[in-house]
C-alpha cells in the first residue's frame, strides 16, 4: 500500500456502505483524506463513519446518504451538502453498482435498463457533477472508477452488466484523454470476484437452490481466478489509494484488473 499522504484531501466515494467501497473509505480515512461516504442507505454510512472518526481520532467522515446516483438532484444535492463539510472534491471514486444475473433472453428491458443507469450513466451523471471541482484542484486530481473483469471480458447471464463495464472502460479511457491537460487523471480498476456481501449472498443462493455446500458454491466464483480465490476488497483498496497518489501522476487512460491472473490484458 502506498505510504502518501491524503491529508487536506476531499474524497467521495459512491456505494461506500459496504464491500469495494467500504475498503476504499478505511484506506484513505487512515490516509489522513477527509472522505465523502456517499449512498443511498443511512445506516451503513453511519457505522462506518462512526468506526473510521473513532480509529483516526478525528472528524473523517461525511455521510451523504440518499446518494442515488441515478438522480440527479440527489447528486446535486448531496454533493453540496459535502463541500459545505470538507470544500471542493480532489479526488472521485465511482464505485457504486449493481449486478443481477439473468439468461439473456429472460433479462427485460426493466432491468437492462436499471443496471445501465446504476452502473454507467451513474458515473457519467457523478462525474459530470463533481468535474467543475476536479478542474479547480491543485492539478492532482483523480477520477477512479471501479469497473470489473467483466469490463475487460465476457460472462454468460450478465449481459447488462457486461455491456456497462464495458461503457465504464470505454467513457475511462476518453475522459483520460480529454482531461489529460486538465491536472486530471482518470482510470479504472476491475476487480474479479471479490469477498464483499454480494458475492457471499450469490453463495448462499447457490447453496439453498441447489444444495451444493458452500464450498461448492464458492468454487463456481473462484474458477475462473488462476489463483483459486476470491479477492480481497483490501486489495482493491490498496490499487485505488496507489492511483490517487502522486506516485501514479503519469497513469492515465488504464484498466487495472485486480484479478489474479482471471484477465492477461486489458
Amino acid at each position: 500500500m502506498t505510504t502518501a499522504n491524503f491529508t487536506g484531501r476531499h474524497v467521495l466515494i459512491t456505494g461506500a456502505g459496504s464491500g469495494i467501497g467500504a475498503a476504499i473509505a478505511r484506506d484513505f480515512a487512515h490516509a489522513g483524506a477527509n472522505v465523502t461516504l456517499a449512498g443511498r442507505r443511512h445506516e451503513p454510512l453511519a457505522a462506518l463513519a462512526a468506526e473510521l472518526d473513532q480509529a483516526t481520532g478525528r472528524k473523517a467522515c461525511f455521510i451523504a446518504s440518499g446518494f442515488d446516483v441515478t438522480n440527479q438532484a440527489a447528486i446535486t444535492q448531496g454533493l453540496l451538502a459535502s463541500k459545505n463539510a470538507f470544500g471542493a472534491v480532489n479526488i472521485l471514486i465511482n464505485n457504486a453498482g449493481e449486478a443481477p444475473s439473468a439468461p439473456f433472453e429472460k433479462t427485460s428491458l426493466e432491468m437492462w435498463s436499471q443496471v445501465i443507469a446504476v452502473d454507467l450513466t451513474g458515473v457519467f451523471q457523478v462525474t459530470q457533477a463533481v468535474l467543475p471541482d476536479l478542474k479547480s484542484s491543485d492539478g492532482n486530481a483523480r477520477i477512479i472508477n471501479i469497473a470489473s473483469t467483466a469490463g475487460l471480458t465476457g460472462y454468460a447471464y450478465v449481459s447488462a452488466y457486461c455491456a456497462a463495464k464495458h461503457g465504464v472502460i470505454g467513457l475511462t479511457r476518453a475522459l483520460a484523454l480529454e482531461l489529460a491537460t486538465k491536472g486530471i487523471t482518470v482510470n479504472a480498476v476491475c476487480p474479479g470476484f471479490t469477498d464483499t456481501p454480494i458475492i457471499r449472498e450469490a453463495i448462499a443462493q447457490i447453496m439453498q437452490k441447489t444444495g451444493r455446500s458452500e464450498e461448492e458454491a464458492l468454487a463456481h466464483f473462484v474458477q475462473s481466478n488462476p489463483q483459486k480465490r476470491l479477492i480481497r476488497p483490501e486489495e482493491v483498496a490498496h490499487t485505488v489509494l496507489w492511483l490517487a497518489s502522486p506516485d501514479a501522476a503519469s497513469i492515465n487512460g488504464q484498466a487495472i484488473a485486480v484479478a489474479g491472473g482471471e484477465v492477461l490484458a486489458g
